[in-house]
């Protein structure tokens, strides 16, 4: 009997890590004997612009792309990048939000203003929001670097995957002189 396909989209701007969190989860996924297509977008991302990645998986999955109400769980980097995706999101789906505005070049140039609002708006339209502060657990560490670990720590709670397949693939990921802490990370963002 073939599991249904579950879809998440993970979504922030150049240079916070989406694409290397998005490989490791699906490394985390083949890791744990279930077929993964992963796809992603990251056009203007050298200059700060979005990245998106699906990850779809199951026991046979056929396309990389989720469409538009079919994602079950948004990873969100940065705020306003959860309002960008939020249509992909199924209904009963659940969000993830790290605590953190990066401000488009519009809002820099004085052409537009962030939403001052970002989580109450995605709180009106879906019933599961967890907001972390992904920022300022890393700082704890002493390694701002350590976000995107943190955020799949608490991806990790969401999903029926043990906790030694990620240290696993984590420290196949990560050089030695890094791997401890990134497993550190990961276990700060799986045990709120």
């Amino acid at each position: 009997m073939e599991s249904k396909v579950r879809s998440i989209l993970i979504a922030g701007v150049g240079g916070q890590g989406v694409l290397k969190a998005s490989d490791i989860l699906s490394a985390v996924i083949i890791e744990a004997g279930m077929d993964v297509k992963k796809s992603e977008v990251h056009g203007m991302a050298q200059r700060g612009g979005c990245v998106t990645s699906h990850v779809r998986y199951g026991s046979r999955v056929y396309s990389p792309l989720a469409r538009k109400g079919d994602v079950d769980l948004i990873l969100s980097f940065e705020k306003l990048e959860t309002l960008r995706y939020l249509d992909y999101l199924k209904e009963g789906g659940r969000v993830i939000i790290n605590d953190l505005e990066v401000y488009p070049p519009s809002v820099n140039m004085g052409e537009a203003e962030y939403p001052p609002d970002v989580i109450d708006l995605v709180a009106d339209h879906v019933d599961t929001v967890e907001v972390v502060d992904a920022s300022e657990k890393a700082a704890r560490l002493g390694d701002p670097r350590m976000v995107n670990t943190i955020l799949l720590g608490v991806l990790s709670r969401h999903m029926d995957i043990d906790s030694a397949v990620w240290e696993k693939v984590l420290r196949k990921t990560f050089p030695p002189k890094v791997v401890e802490k990134n497993i550190e990370a990961f276990h700060l963002g799986r045990k709120d």
